[in-house]
């Protein structure tokens, strides 16, 4: 059960644009040393960045942002036909000092509460599991959060995230793409930047070239969870 969420209103904000109403969460973590830096830093005008959501290490839930209005969260990046994420989306920072401190594992209570208030997003807005995302998922270029020691395993049992299956194979470049990966333009080796970005989430820590694996477990994203291209075309 999701308890209190406080308050803490940030200037960060704007009206979401061309019609666009949440349908999907993005996951971040503020890879700053506290949680209050970190809710200063999100409320600072001349920071430009907010979050609809801030979730402390004891499971405390600030809500700096209207879910009907624009956070600055996602910036410059794409998922499917989506290149507005912030229009689309529901951001939701997680406190974790991230790099800083070699990325440290995600407490409990903060997994119960983000369990319990992504619960009540996705029923609100009706947001399927497969467009709860990682920041890297959407910015593969520039992007790392929430990072090797966010559990997305746990949120899939959960039925608030997914996980693939091994199965047959088929070419990465194309199922990536199927699913809603999408390096932009100008990067000298995209498949490479998917490729990590992938394995930042579906296989933290796995090192080397692209393998059967790899292909078998994207196959399987594809075919079960392709994106609507539909959704958030111009």
């Amino acid at each position: 059960m999701l308890g209190r969420i406080t308050s803490h209103p940030s200037g960060n904000f704007g009206p979401r644009r061309h019609g666009g109403l949440p349908d999907m969460v993005v996951l971040h973590h503020t890879a700053m040393l506290t949680n209050q830096a970190a809710l200063e830093r999100l409320c600072d005008p001349k920071a430009e960045v907010s979050a609809h959501y801030l979730i402390s290490e004891r499971g405390e839930v600030a809500q700096l942002v209207e879910e009907e209005m624009r956070a600055w969260h996602a910036g410059a990046g794409r998922w499917g036909a989506v290149s507005d994420v912030n229009s689309h989306s529901i951001g939701i920072e997680l406190a974790n000092t991230g790099p800083l401190c070699d990325h440290p594992p995600f407490p409990e209570l903060q997994m119960q509460a983000l369990e319990a208030l992504l619960g009540d997003i996705v029923t609100r807005w009706s947001i399927p599991p497969e467009r709860v995302i990682a920041h890297s998922d959407m910015a593969p270029e520039r992007k790392f959060d929430p990072g090797p020691a966010f559990d997305w395993h746990r949120l899939a049992r959960a039925g608030l995230s997914i996980w693939p299956e091994p199965g047959a194979t088929g070419d990465f470049s194309t199922n990536a793409a199927r699913f809603g990966y999408a390096a932009p333009d100008g990067i000298a080796d995209p498949d490479q930047v998917i490729l990590a970005a992938f394995r930042l989430r579906f296989r933290p820590g796995q090192k080397g070239p692209l393998d059967d694996i790899d292909r078998a477990l994207i196959h399987d994203l594809a075919t079960r969870f392709g994106v609507d291209l539909t959704i958030g075309a111009a």
